[in-house]
């Protein structure tokens, strides 16, 4: 009893002795509490402060425990503690700004041993800036705006001069700077007047501009948008790096929540997992997002807000994203070095010969959705950016759900975004490698035959494998009889020994799937899984950046540790937040369903968002790519609404889709002076607003058919269209009609119109001119709207019924006698119009010799009930 009670004791005791260390350095017992519930870090610091306790005795300042504990908190190589507290216990390391200097030189020299005298120069160690040297280096500055200063007063920005004196001094206290600074300036302008304290005036904000811009005619131009302005909650700190910030998310293998702030005693972590969903409003698009400012998309890993939109490739090029150069893989945080790392890196760029080299990978089981598109532009625009290749590579390990037909469409949909792979590879293309390297894996003890079944080991906490510890031989064996087809699917898996971020032990390497391969056919009988395959796959080409969304950040740890276990090259892997659209659903599974009960026709549906569906409904590739431009590389997952992507793809087919006439629901207008005894032939340009682009004709004869929408019998108040008493232009023909006589059918519906016309030069200027054709083709066509009344169809707590049952009913209306100019009469598939007063159109595959089918791509900008 008393022996079980003394062991219970120690845990208590050990807890508040620490609990006395961190309070020691400054730490507040909540802070210290918190830093105890983390174990690595809790242990990192107890190490750092009774080592710098043997130096310098128990009275620790405030200022040397802050930088201990940014020292154990930033630290990712234990080893090293020691190295760095003792620059520190020695006051050689005596500021923040020299720590973050000093955790860079240890992260990109990985390998011992370190050159002290090296290190010593990066960090500024024995460095001494004297007061005289400040005062110089400021009265430098001032000297420089002195000419503003006076000018601006008070109210020039006092930062600069800060900024521009630091950088003069680099290891320069910043304290003596901005107190030298304040000293100076004091002297060059004496004391503040009642006007230095008057609130300066507000610049005048560009948002009316933009607002009036908005409201401009938009028949020939699409919407003008801003992009996404996000505010970094954690400014970042002057000079230090993206991995540095106590707040900015690095690229570890876990968010630094553990890594609180010393300073605002809270989590800093502004890409922490449990705060990275976002939702961009259109408010937000159209820069109202981050205190109202506009802004470009948050750089991805960079911790900026930029101030001006910049294209994909700029957002990609050189150091935008601050990721490792070729070769340079251990400077990544997190990344783990071994002793063979420099040499496999060595290697590595015997290879590539420094070329950036990334990868796109989809899995051939289905139709590439909207969010693949951001993929396709990061992979291949990474690359393209920074002179490197990108590899097509089909994930192509589970045979059972793989169709020829999903490879044709994959690679179709790269291309037709612009993007020409560097070559086209399979997974199964390996399948001989990946199987050795499987052998290996057990013979190093690192892998083993497990029979557990499928349903014991779901879940993050599934009871251990009691074959686990089962012996070599026998592993190798079992494996090669997998490989025979001796077990059943299900009886037997090869599993990998780890323990992955999100806690799921020991992953599957290897299954048993009798499906024969569509490339390999019945060579194997065993495949391997994403987990095995990807980074394996990844070190065989070379890859530099393996790029992938936030959820992969859970398979880090294995990525590294298997390529580690079997020493290849071991590539980096970068995470980037998924992009989500509001009102649809992507998932393979629910579009079957969908395909399955007839909600739509198949995976090319305009209703949807795959690429083949918003090919199929007109959306050109440009205006994809701008989007996923717009949203910006950001890790966080960005939730957009569908019509910002409709507002780029106004704005590229303004200047792409050439005007045409059509008419949905045509209404027959005779003119009864018809002013030629045969057809005119009418001169429209193809863009109105730049005639150089050339001209079509169109038939202009006594017999012309309007929108039904376009005539009234009642002259409403505010109505300027075509009435009784109100004439109207015809768009391009240059003449006006007056209404003269309305027939009508015996149930007293309007079915024709009897007009006179005059020239227009001769007319008083009507109100309206209206769009109308003559001798027109008849087709079809075909007017979208969203597939789910919800935005959010898959939530339950907004569908509760389903997403099946929030189907649109009027999803799609389809006009079967339509009319439009013959000008389109040669138009091929995918061929793109602006129906004027219309909207965008494309002409549709179901297009037939006697028949033209229209989908309707985007409605024009302005109100489609507009009077």
């Amino acid at each position: 009893m008393a022996a079980a009670m003394a062991a219970a004791a120690e845990p208590a005791e050990e807890e508040a002795e620490a609990l006395g260390l961190f309070t020691g350095i400054g730490l507040s017992e909540a802070k210290a509490r918190e830093t105890l519930r983390n174990a690595a870090l809790s242990a990192q610091l107890r190490r750092a402060v009774l080592q710098a306790r043997g130096a310098l005795g128990s009275g620790l300042d405030k200022a040397t425990g802050a930088l201990l504990y940014n020292a154990a908190a930033r630290l990712r190589d234990p080893g090293r503690l020691a190295f760095l507290v003792a620059y520190i216990g020695r006051g050689d390391i005596r500021s923040d700004l020299q720590l973050g200097a000093a955790l860079q030189y240890l992260r990109s020299h990985p390998l011992d041993p370190l050159d002290a005298a090296d290190f010593e120069q990066a960090c500024g160690v024995g460095v001494r800036v004297s007061p005289e040297q400040i005062e110089e280096a400021v009265e430098a500055v001032i000297s420089r705006h002195r000419e503003e200063l006076l000018a601006e007063r008070y109210r020039f920005n006092m930062g600069l001069l800060m900024g521009e004196a630091r950088s003069r001094l680099q290891w320069a206290d910043g304290k003596s700077i901005k107190n030298e600074v304040d000293l100076q300036v004091l002297h060059l302008l004496g004391p503040k007047t009642e006007a230095d304290l008057e609130k300066k005036p507000k610049a005048t904000k560009a948002r009316p501009v933009q607002e009036e811009k908005q409201k401009a005619p938009a028949v020939e131009n699409g919407e003008g948008l801003c992009h996404p302005a996000r505010s970094c909650p954690s400014p970042p700190v002057p000079g230090a790096r993206p991995q540095e910030q106590p707040g900015l998310w690095s690229g570890s293998s876990q968010c630094l929540g553990s890594s609180l702030c010393p300073i605002r005693q809270r989590c800093c972590c502004t890409f922490c997992p449990l705060r990275v969903k976002s939702e961009v409003s259109a408010a937000q698009w159209a820069g109202g997002g981050g205190g109202g400012g506009t802004g470009s998309a948050l750089s991805l890993f960079a911790g900026e807000v930029g101030t001006e939109t910049k294209s994909l490739l700029e957002q990609l090029r050189g150091e935008a994203l601050k990721f490792h150069k070729p070769g340079e893989n251990y400077k990544t945080e997190g990344y783990v070095v071994t002793p063979n790392t420099m040499a496999l890196l060595k290697q590595h760029l015997a290879v590539t010969g420094g070329q950036v080299r990334t990868r796109f990978p989809p899995e051939p089981n289905g139709i590439l959705h909207i969010g693949h598109a951001k993929a396709i532009n990061f992979n291949f625009g990474y690359a393209k950016a920074n002179g490197g290749v990108c590899f097509l590579r089909y994930d192509d390990t589970n045979p059972e759900k793989e169709e020829e037909k999903y490879f044709t469409a994959i690679r179709e949909m790269v291309e037709w975004l612009g993007y020409q792979p560097y070559a086209v590879t399979h997974a199964s293309d390996y399948f001989d490698q990946l199987y050795a390297w499987a052998l290996e894996l057990i013979r190093r003890g690192q892998a083993y035959v497990c029979h557990q079944k499928v349903e014991e080991i779901k879940g993050h906490n599934p009871p251990p494998s009691p074959w686990r510890d089962r012996p070599v031989e026998e592993s190798l064996l079992l494996f090669e009889d997998m490989r025979k087809g001796k077990f059943g699917e299900g009886e037997a898996t090869l599993r990998m020994k780890l323990v992955m971020e999100d806690g799921k032990m020991d992953p599957v390497a290897y299954r048993v799937k009798f499906t024969p391969h569509h490339r390999t056919g019945d060579k194997w009988c065993i495949y391997p899984t994403y987990d095995y395959t990807h980074c394996l796959c990844d070190s065989i080409e070379h890859i530099t950046h393996s790029l992938c969304t936030k959820e992969f950040q859970a398979r880090r740890s294995s990525y590294f540790w298997l390529c580690n276990a079997l020493d290849v090259y071991c590539p980096v892997q970068w995470e980037y937040g998924r992009l989500n659209l509001l009102y649809t659903v992507v998932s393979k599974r629910k579009i079957i369903r969908l395909v399955e009960t007839g909600a739509v026709r198949d995976w090319d549906d305009p209703r949807l968002f795959t690429l083949t569906a918003l090919r199929r409904r007109g959306f050109p590739p440009e205006a994809i790519n701008n989007f996923c431009a717009r949203v910006g590389v950001t890790v966080a997952q960005a939730t957009m609404e569908p019509h910002l992507l409709e507002a780029c793809v106004r704005e590229v087919l303004n200047e792409q889709a050439p005007r045409a006439m059509a008419v949905l629901e045509p209404l027959k207008v005779t003119i009864t002076n018809f002013p030629a005894p045969e057809t005119i032939d009418v001169l429209v340009p193809n863009f109105p607003a730049d005639e150089s682009r050339g001209f079509h004709k169109v038939p202009f004869q006594p017999t012309v058919y309007i929108e039904e929408t376009d005539f009234r019998e009642e002259l409403d108040k505010g109505y300027k269209r075509l009435a009784p008493g109100q004439p109207v232009g015809l768009r391009h023909a240059g003449y006006v009609i007056a209404v003269q006589n309305v027939i009508k059918n015996a149930s007293g519906r309007v079915m024709e119109l009897e007009v006179t016309c005059t020239k227009s030069d001769a007319a008083e200027k009507p109100k309206a001119f209206i769009h109308w054709v003559s001798e027109p083709l008849t087709c079809e066509v075909r007017l979208y709207e969203r597939l789910f009344l919800h935005k959010n169809p898959e939530d339950p707590a907004e569908v509760p019924g389903g997403f099946l049952s929030d189907l649109n009913p009027d999803s799609l209306r389809v006009v079967d006698n339509a009319l439009a100019d013959r000008s389109v009469l040669a138009a091929q598939p995918f061929a793109k119009f602006q129906f004027e007063r219309l909207g965008y159109f494309s002409v549709d595959p179901d297009s037939t010799e006697g028949k033209l089918v229209f989908n309707r791509t985007v409605t024009l900008k302005e109100d489609p009930g507009k009077a």
